[in-house]
């Protein structure tokens, strides 16, 4: 795993894996100029860093979104060209924020597939745990492994393969959250807080909304308006807490 401040170590197949989709993908978005080359190294491998793995997302989540690939491309262009792997996740988030809930029901191997890695029973109960899946009705208790046959239950028939319910736009970032270095318990009492924070502000800004269309405006009146106002709402939130969450650092790390 590499870092900004690390060479690049991620081969293509390793690229791919990460990101969840095929060699084939990665290396047709390069030939569209999406992606940066690779640096190369010896025996003529390339080498991909964190960046193109957090471009690569992003690339995914515009496609979700409806957007073309030459739509795509001048999205991309008009971003800097020193963004980190940090800054790219933080746009791709943005992004994502617009998408309406499209909840999918896969397997356990399409799970892992758009995962980027294996996953074990512990990490599919933490994925649980956190809302960012949940098994479906009818799937098996138990999560086994990629391509094994389902156990037999008590009566001799096998169990329902597992199936869970996931949000695409949440999946990446409960993935990362698995590696977080930090006790389960804390990254859950993070997500009640962001959860409490975020609901507080959303019914504050409705109301302002509501007082600022006023109550005889059309619903077509109230929805052009709140059309409008989310992503920019989204981008000021996450702005907001991004500078507030690195002054409260400053702070702790003067203190320490």
């Amino acid at each position: 795993m590499t870092t900004d401040t690390e060479e690049p170590t991620l081969t293509v197949d390793e690229l791919a894996a990460s990101a969840g989709v095929t060699v084939r993908t990665v290396r047709f978005y390069s030939s569209k100029g999406l992606l940066p080359p690779p640096v190369i190294g010896p025996r003529r491998v390339g080498h991909y860093s964190q960046e193109h793995l957090a471009r690569l997302a992003l690339i995914e989540e515009l496609q979700r979104q409806g957007m073309t690939l030459a739509a795509i491309e001048r999205h991309l262009q008009q971003l800097p060209a020193d963004l980190s792997a940090q800054d790219l996740a933080l746009h791709r988030a943005v992004v994502a924020s617009w998408a309406p809930d499209a909840a999918e029901d896969v397997t356990r191997e399409e799970l892992e597939r758009r995962a980027g890695r294996p996953l074990g029973e512990e990490d599919l109960e933490r994925l649980v745990a956190m809302n960012i899946i949940e098994r479906a009705e009818g799937a098996s208790g138990t999560a086994h492994s990629s391509g094994s046959p389902a156990a037999p239950d008590s009566s001799g028939s096998p169990a329902a393969p597992d199936t869970f319910r996931v949000d695409p736009a949440l999946l990446a970032l409960g993935v990362q959250l698995l590696d977080v270095p930090l006790a389960h318990e804390s990254i859950l009492a993070a997500r009640g807080v962001l959860l409490e924070h975020s609901r507080a502000a959303a019914r504050e800004l409705s109301a302002l909304l509501r007082e600022a269309v006023g109550e005889h405006e059309s619903v077509a009146a109230v929805k052009s308006l709140s059309a409008h106002m989310q992503p920019l709402v989204v981008q000021a939130l996450l702005t907001t807490f991004q500078r507030s969450l690195k002054a409260e650092l400053r702070e702790w790390l003067k203190e320490s």
